[in-house]
């Protein structure tokens, strides 16, 4: 078969869904190199004299996890589920409806941009505390958030539950769309 005349459309909401995930992982991608600068620039303002090895290293790594998570959750997860779609078509699999992608695209993806958020404004939080003098890192921890537990949970609750709910969701529309036919 010749791919010029091989029929390539997607089915409809397909090519919409497919541009929301790559724009997405694209702006994730430049947020993923700005946090990485950003943690490299915060990290030289708390040198090891202020504080230890070991504070230093517990004052930097929730900032420095940031960058990778935004690179898992902001690019690999989108390319990875685009790619998905449009594997389950050629492998044989049904469409996936216009509702299910919706999980995807505004359920899944404001949530995972808004759980790197969180785990950026928490590094932040936890390296601006050790840098201006708080070396109590229970302290810090506790202080979190205006150091209301409820506000807290709340948040995490909120953001981490609709991230996965919304790609659970959407997962087990892909995977039903893989059923056998017949």
């Amino acid at each position: 078969m010749n791919p010029s005349t091989e029929n390539t459309a997607l089915p409809d909401g397909y090519a919409a869904t497919m541009r929301t995930l790559i724009r997405y992982a694209i702006v994730m991608a430049f947020v993923g190199l700005l946090v990485g600068v950003a943690f490299q620039e915060s990290a030289k303002k708390l040198p090891f004299s202020e504080a230890g090895a070991g504070l230093h290293l517990e004052a930097m790594l929730p900032l420095a996890l940031v960058h990778g998570h935004v690179f898992t959750l902001g690019v690999l997860f989108p390319l990875a589920l685009a790619g998905a779609l449009v594997l389950g078509l050629k492998s044989g699999g049904r469409t996936v409806g216009p509702r299910t992608q919706a999980w995807l695209t505004r359920g899944f993806l404001p949530f995972a941009a808004l759980t790197v958020a969180l785990q950026l404004f928490k590094g932040y939080a936890i390296l601006l505390a050790v840098r201006h003098g708080n070396h109590d890192m229970a302290a810090v921890d506790a202080a979190f958030m205006g150091g209301s537990q409820a506000l807290r949970a709340a948040v995490y609750g909120v953001f981490h539950t609709g991230m996965g709910v919304t790609l659970g969701v959407f997962l087990v529309g892909l995977w039903r769309s893989l059923a056998k036919r017949g």
